[in-house]
Parts: structure tokens; sequence; C-alpha cells
């Protein structure tokens, strides 16, 4: 059932399926809900589904601002109240796993737990590796959060499509391009710039600097491809033969994964 909920200052579709304990589920850049396209019908056999766009993602609204963290955290807590649900299991993948570690802290009764993916939690332990591969493999991310020229990458030079692409090992260009055709509309691709410069780069180093002070459970998947975060450090799950897309890249296991973390 896809349907429009009502949030303060914004319009935010959202996609559910299935009956149960409620799982909330959100989606990482330049993907919108559809991300768990392949994903949402193994979790629905056994759980309340809710794949939402997020602010500025796939056909919820658009606005100019409020992607900092305080107000993307304001949009789930809204989000959830109202749904009228007071707790969800939480399932996120790449900016949204930011975003989930942060909501955990701030608000640890309304998260069960955190099946996080592709994105470390706060005082990981990464390698020495990493910042170099960061630089070589995200170059975007030097790029996206400058007004005007990052909106300008998404529209005119198919950088949604390449990230996508290159970072996946099975997403096919016809797949690429469904998500990217969002960055069409000057108002979506400003808001992923402005996603980029007020919460992706400032909260993902604050992130990596942090402790973690979470009390909620979380786990960590990690596809073993992923060309910037490997599964090496302390609790990361591997998942072979995924990219930084795993959802995409091996839905099926990501799928048993997800019902075994909620089982456990």
């Amino acid at each position: 059932m896809d349907r429009f909920v009502e949030l303060p200052g914004l319009r935010m579709r959202v996609t559910e399926a299935g009956r149960g304990e409620p799982v909330l589920m959100l989606h990482g850049f330049p993907q919108d809900s559809r991300e768990w396209r392949d994903v949402v019908p193994e979790i629905a056999e056994h759980y309340r589904v809710i794949c939402p766009d997020l602010r500025g993602a796939g056909e919820t609204d658009a606005p100019a601002d409020g992607y900092t963290s305080s107000q993307l955290q304001a949009d789930l807590a809204a989000l959830l109240d109202a749904l009228e649900l007071d707790q969800v299991h939480l399932v996120t993948h790449d900016w949204s796993s930011m975003l989930g570690f942060l909501f955990a802290v701030n608000h640890p009764d309304r998260v069960v737990d955190h099946l996080a993916m592709s994105v470390p939690p706060p005082g990981a332990k990464l390698d020495r590796g990493f910042p170099f591969r960061a630089l070589r493999y995200g170059w975007f991310n030097l790029m996206l959060p400058w007004p005007g020229l990052g909106a300008w990458a998404l529209r005119k030079t198919g950088l949604a499509r390449h990230m996508l692409r290159a970072h996946s090992t099975s997403i096919s260009a016809d797949e690429a391009e469904t998500f990217a055709a969002q960055f069409k509309d000057p108002a979506r691709a400003r808001a992923g710039s402005a996603l980029y410069r007020t919460f992706i780069q400032p909260e993902g180093l604050r992130l990596m600097r942090a402790k973690d002070q979470s009390q909620v459970v979380t786990r960590v998947l990690v596809g073993t491809e992923d060309h910037m975060v490997k599964p090496n450090f302390e609790g990361a799950v591997a998942i072979d033969g995924a990219g930084h897309f795993l959802v995409d890249d091996r839905p099926t296991v990501v799928a048993d994964q997800i019902l075994q973390f909620l089982k456990r």
C-alpha cells in the first residue's frame, strides 16, 4: 500500500506491506524507498514493513532546507507519531544508517533495535587504508556538497548513475536510471546537494570521531566488494559478493540477515 503522510512542513510518501511488529526501512543515496523492492516481500511475511521516501527523495517533498541532523530526526519522530507507533525495528542503508545511529541515541525509547548497512557505527576502528579508498572511490563526496555545483552534477552529468553502477556488483543501467531520473527535477538535485552539505559530510566526519553512546542493539552489514568500507571492524557482518549497494546486489541474503536479526 502506498500513501502520503502529512508531517509538519513535509508531505512524505510511504509504502507499507505486511502485518505484525513494525519495521522501518530507510533508504540511502541516490535511491528512494524502491531500494527495498526485492527485500520487502520476504520481510512482510512476518512483519509490518514501512518504507518512506525520506525528505527530498522519491515522491516526498523536496524543500530547499531541512536536511540537518535535527530536522531529519524530527521527520522520523513525526512519522512514527503520524503512524501511531511507539517503537520500531530500524533497518537502514548508507546515509540513513548515520541517521539511524543518531536517532537511536537521541530517541532510544522509539527504537527496538537497529540493523545498519554499509556504514560503520560510531567508535568503529577502521583500517589505515580507509581514508585513501574514500578519496579514490568517493571523490564525488567532494563535489556534491557545493551549492550549485553539486546540483548541476546530479542533473547534468549522470553522477547518480555512476555512483550506483560503480559501487554495485549487479545494478543494471536501466535500474540505475530508475533512481537517477529523480534528479532531473532541479528541486531534487538541490536537495541531494543540501543533504550532502548539511548532513552527510559533517555528520559522517563527526561520527567517525564519536564514541558509541547507543544502548540499542545494533548490527552492521558490509559488502565484501565495497570499495570504501571493508567488513574488518569489530562486529561487522560480511556479505559476500556485494558492493556498497548490497540490498540490490544480494537481496535474498540481506532479507535473511534482517529476519535473523529481528528474530534473534
